[in-house]
């Protein structure tokens, strides 16, 4: 039974971290007015026909704080690259000289930084209830054990060990959420 318990905790363990990768992937899209490749992760363009990562169609670089150049690899890819940052919708218009798709960054107003930390606050609580969803699991998997003959004691020291664990990973999402407004409050 306590190798059950072991894995039940270590499950739990793993599916918390990916939970905490995915909400790190999420708070590097949102940007703090420097300008970052990262931004553009999960823009996807319609490469003949098959919907492809920005990254694999053209050279992303950052020319300074504020400016991100794309250069195709294909010229008859700055249409369909322009038009799918458009649809993205992340608040930048990009400039098409012919070869490079510029994006020029603007400068945060306060308006614009408040607007970010809600957002960053969203996918901060986004992650927690995934945290709390997996806690929940788990427990029911102990509950299950308890009843095909666990003893109770084992049962409750194993509840206890999993709410350490969340703890530790909400814990861990505060600390990335104090970072990022920080951030993104910095003039």
């Amino acid at each position: 039974m306590s190798e059950e318990v072991e894995l039940i905790k270590s499950e739990t363990e793993v599916s918390m971290k990916k939970a905490i990768d995915h909400f790190e992937t999420e708070l590097v899209k949102i940007r703090a007015g420097k300008a970052s490749p990262a931004m553009l992760d999960g823009i996807v363009v319609d490469y003949y026909g098959s919907p492809t990562p920005i990254g694999q169609v053209g050279n992303i670089v950052t020319l300074d704080a504020r400016t991100l150049s794309i250069q195709p690899w294909e010229k008859n890819m700055l249409q369909p690259i322009e038009r799918a940052i458009i649809a993205a919708n992340i608040g930048i218009n990009p400039q098409n000289d012919g070869v490079n798709i510029r994006l020029f960054l603007p400068p945060l107003t306060e308006e614009r930084r408040k607007e970010l930390v809600k957002r960053t606050a969203g996918e901060g609580e986004d992650s927690k209830i995934a945290v709390r969803n997996i806690r929940r699991d788990s427990i029911e998997q102990i509950k299950k054990l308890q009843k095909d003959g666990l003893s109770e004691d084992a049962s409750k020291e194993a509840e206890t060990s999993i709410q350490d664990i969340t703890n530790k990973f909400i814990s861990l999402i505060d600390k990335h959420l104090q970072a990022k407004e920080k951030e993104i409050m910095a003039v």
